[in-house]
């Protein structure tokens, strides 16, 4: 089964981020990893360098796509699959992405909820159970934000995922999302987080920010 990291930023395009493109995929094929997708900050990467770094990948056998963490006004929210981000810009009302993202047939799951005392359960009362997938675990995501969202999704089901929210080259991997079918194309993990068909899991010996899994 295909394992992702599919919440991570680089130097390109993410000032907060350490980590080096070419690094990030060598540091993926170390962690076992089958592919990434780098979500930088309200950025997706230009399809010319995509390309150029996915070719780089190939040759590691590591898959290469981009998507992008949305800093919507009522939190951060992870998308794959939007053509451009022209109506989804930093500020936008979380209605308006959504909107968007369900106009383009996308993906959305939101980024460690109840992060920064986020009110993700009033988030969820207003627009429903609507998130293709919460970030249960990643590096950013505490015991207690984990155990928030595990309450949460007793009465509101909704998928779940894992990712590193990497910054930093070590973090790559630490947590990644198993999916049950191939995957050969951003259009097949979209499909896949969609449909729920991921499964958070931890990488043995790397940080565990947010316990096992």
């Amino acid at each position: 089964m295909p394992k992702f990291d599919h919440h991570l930023h680089t130097n390109r395009y993410s000032p907060d981020s350490v980590i080096d493109p070419l690094e990030l995929i060598v540091r993926a094929r170390d962690a076992g990893l089958d592919g990434v997708v780098i979500t930088e900050h309200d950025v997706q990467w230009p399809e010319d360098e995509l390309r150029e770094l996915a070719e780089h990948g190939r040759r590691h056998n590591v898959l290469v796509f981009s998507g992008a963490e949305i800093s919507a006004r009522e939190g951060h929210f992870l998308v794959y699959g939007l053509p451009n981000l022209d109506d989804v810009p930093p500020g936008v009302a979380l209605g308006d992405l959504l909107a968007a993202v369900k106009r383009c047939g996308a993906a959305v799951v939101a980024a460690h909820p109840f992060r920064w005392d986020q009110d993700f359960e009033a988030i969820v009362a207003e627009h429903g159970p609507v998130f293709d997938g919460l970030e249960l675990v990643s590096n950013n995501v505490t015991p207690e934000t984990r155990r928030r969202t595990e309450d949460l999704l007793r009465s509101q089901p909704m998928g779940v995922t894992g990712s590193s929210d990497g910054h930093d080259p070590e973090i790559v991997g630490c947590y990644y999302t198993e999916l049950a079918d191939p995957i050969q194309s951003l259009a097949d993990f979209v499909t896949a987080v969609r449909q729920g068909r991921g499964r958070p899991r931890h990488r043995k010996g790397a940080p565990q920010a947010s316990g096992p899994v």
